[in-house]
């Protein structure tokens, strides 16, 4: 069977779904690839890997063919606030990766996974459960980028028979890895710094509700789209998706019922502020359910549970008992 193909596998989506694409499909039929050379304990020496730029095409071309690559999953990309402090920079790599592996699944006859996100909307999409069609007159280059991904996948579609498929993702919080650049990453940051002992300094104002989701749910429903019907798809490029809208605030209420001392204030940014602002506070996921059957496990207190239990299990193995929160064998998901 050929096999798929990860890029940016080392970023916060990469290290977590190349172990789940390897224990899914078997671990000869994943390649996982990025710019950089091998730094992350999520792949070992003996694991498939690539260094590869998508910024060239040849490479891409080369590694699809010598790999026999039938699938690829496409993560390389710099994220919000990166992108607005590097609008020139975000624009050409998040654009000329997108071309340049459309054109590859274009020669290879591959599918292509390209994901989006909540940064498609803007301050005239409607703020309370964002339809899947709607307005989008959005305010970032991050924004921009993806907006054009989404449209330049549905091209190469209908031109040209490419199997693209997509989410837009919400605000992901992860167990594993750091903060990359994105708006809704002081979830995250949140985390380390109560399982750390620390005070947290929050970027965002206590009340500022987004979309979040936790990752494990983001990367089933990432496998659960690119192994759907394809007659079933009505959207292919993209689908809303979400498991919950919270606040700063109400993540750091949630922990506290583990982590009772955890303290957090507020210095806020004003650039991510002005991002999270002008996105919508809820995304209408019915189209996803009704296509493909979408249903996140995780709500914010099973998120918080596992998440403060897998930090612990870390800080154990390492020595560090600076994490203290109760046990709970009571696992609430979202039915």
């Amino acid at each position: 069977m050929r096999r798929l193909l990860v890029t940016g596998a080392l970023g916060q989506i990469g290290v977590e779904l190349v172990p789940v694409l390897r224990k899914h499909y078997g671990a000869d039929r994943v390649v996982a690839s990025d710019l950089r050379a091998v730094t992350s304990r999520s792949f070992t020496a003996g694991d498939d890997y690539e260094r590869l730029d998508c910024m060239q095409p040849s490479q891409i071309f080369e590694v699809m063919r010598r790999r026999d690559i039938g699938a690829v999953y496409h993560l390389a990309a710099l994220l919000s606030a990166v992108a607005e402090k590097r609008p020139q920079e975000a624009w050409t790599v998040n654009m000329d990766t997108a071309y340049n592996l459309l054109e590859a699944a274009r020669e290879f006859r591959c599918q292509l996974f390209f994901p989006s996100s909540i940064a498609v909307f803007g301050p005239s999409t409607p703020r309370q459960r964002a339809p899947q069609v709607t307005i989008q007159r959005l305010t970032t280059i991050y924004g921009v980028s993806k907006l054009a991904g989404e449209l330049l996948c549905d091209y190469y579609t209908r031109r040209f028979g490419v199997d693209a498929r997509g989410l837009r993702l919400p605000g992901l919080i992860s167990s594993v890895a750091a903060p990359g650049g994105g708006t809704t990453d002081y979830a995250v940051e949140m985390f380390r710094a109560a399982a750390s002992g620390e005070r947290y300094s929050c970027f965002l104002a206590p009340d500022t509700r987004l979309d979040m989701m936790y990752l494990p749910d983001a990367i089933r429903a990432m496998i659960d789209l690119m192994e759907a019907d394809p007659t079933r798809l009505g959207h292919r490029n993209a689908y809303n998706v979400t498991a919950m809208s919270i606040t700063p605030a109400e993540l750091a209420t949630e922990i506290r019922k583990h982590l009772p001392s955890f303290a957090v204030d507020y210095h806020i940014d004003p650039m991510r502020q002005a991002i999270a602002d002008s996105w919508p506070q809820s995304l209408d996921a019915s189209a996803a359910r009704d296509d493909w059957g979408f249903s996140p496990r995780f709500n914010l207190a099973a998120l918080t549970r596992d998440i403060l239990a897998k930090l612990r299990e870390k800080m154990k193995a390492s020595g560090d008992e600076r994490l203290k929160c109760e046990t709970s064998h009571d696992h609430a998901r979202i039915d």
